[in-house]
């Protein structure tokens, strides 16, 4: 496996566009302005991948989990939207670790006055609504563990970016893992191989999938990791 240049899908994203119509350009458009943390050239991939396995993978839904202001959202919504899929986006919109008071990415205007703590639901369904993707992209608000453990629907999707803590990682890695169908798709993000970089919890899940047997690394695009199901087990 070889890291996909992002120049080369950028290409392919502009040809989806040019026989998609204005349509995928609005939804693009609102992708790119939303609120978050991810490179264009990652959300790129993102779209690009969740559009092939739309295309070829699975039957079933796709999840995210974690979902903040709802920037990756629109990015697998656009994919989903086109290939007639449903996403559920999955997050208890209290904010990460990182987002809390004093860490690097606070933002204070996040934060709902009436009980002093960060609420990013309402941002969320502000770019779902403006991107046009409600009838598409289905919020769930909770515990990601706590859902999981009541999850019943294959998913031929997933992706984690949720909690970047030991805990709340593993946890999403233990709870939604089980639920990916074989030849589905598993995108992790924030995945740093340098500590220097970035925290480890999401390399030590990418590194569990690796290392399961039962996954197979297709590409790597900045900090993005994409991974086919080929077996049973985590």
């Amino acid at each position: 496996m070889t890291a996909t240049p992002p120049a080369e899908n950028l290409k392919e994203v502009e040809s989806v566009a040019a026989t998609a119509g204005d349509r995928f350009d609005e939804v693009f458009k609102h992708a790119v302005a939303a609120r978050g943390f991810m490179p264009d050239e990652e959300g790129q991939a993102l779209f690009l991948h969740a559009r092939r396995c739309g295309a070829d993978g699975p039957d079933g839904p796709w999840l995210e989990v974690g979902s903040y202001c709802g920037k990756s959202a629109c990015y697998l919504g656009a994919a989903a939207e086109h290939d007639g899929r449903q996403l559920f986006a999955l997050d208890h919109h209290r904010g990460s670790e990182e987002n809390q008071p004093g860490w690097e990415y606070h933002e204070s205007d996040l934060v709902d006055p009436a009980i002093g703590r960060i609420d990013t639901l309402p941002e969320f369904r502000r770019t779902i609504h403006a991107a046009g993707l409600e009838g598409t992209v289905v919020a769930l608000v909770g515990d990601s563990v706590s859902v999981a453990a009541v999850w019943r629907t294959p998913l031929s999707l997933l992706f984690i970016d949720g909690g970047h803590g030991p805990e709340p990682a593993h946890g999403d890695y233990e709870g939604w893992v089980p639920h990916l169908a074989v030849g589905g798709l598993l995108l992790i993000h924030d995945v740093f191989p340098n500590p220097v970089d970035g925290g480890r919890p999401p390399f030590e899940i990418w590194s569990r999938a690796v290392n399961s047997g039962v996954f197979r690394q297709v590409d790597a695009v900045g900090s993005l990791r994409i991974l086919r199901r080929t077996g049973e087990g985590i």
